[in-house]
């Protein structure tokens, strides 16, 4: 499982929604071996006033947060970052030192998916890659 979350702001977000979705949703298909169906993406495109940065990261200025089950590599992990910049840089048009990205793993057990305990869940991927 991993949910991601995309911080920017909304005239950044607006430009370019389906390509970030794309381009993010690509990296974590190759990375993590994920399903091409299973993309879930939230956007949080904030006024300047709400979403305040060091002035040399440029208005293109975007955050990414994954939440994900615990159980990958640290290459996958390493993969997944480093085709984040190199994907959001030539099919975005973020350059890498616009992006920040943040990885966060918990347990299957801490996850509710579909009505259960998503240990108890059959996923139809693997996790541990």
């Amino acid at each position: 499982m991993a949910q991601v979350l995309i911080y920017g702001l909304r005239s950044s977000i607006d430009a370019r929604r389906a390509a970030l979705s794309d381009a993010i949703h690509g990296t974590v298909r190759a990375a993590l071996a994920y399903p091409a169906e299973k993309r879930f993406h939230r956007f949080i495109a904030l006024d300047p006033a709400d979403f305040l940065y060091p002035a040399d990261r440029g208005e293109d200025y975007t955050i990414i947060e994954i939440s994900m089950f615990d159980g990958r590599t640290e290459a996958a992990k390493r993969q997944l970052i480093r085709e984040l910049f190199t994907r959001l840089e030539a099919e975005v048009g973020i350059a890498p030192h616009s992006v920040e990205i943040t990885l966060t793993e918990t347990p299957r057990v801490n996850w509710g998916i579909r009505g259960v305990n998503a240990a108890d869940l059959s996923l139809g991927y693997t996790v541990d890659i």
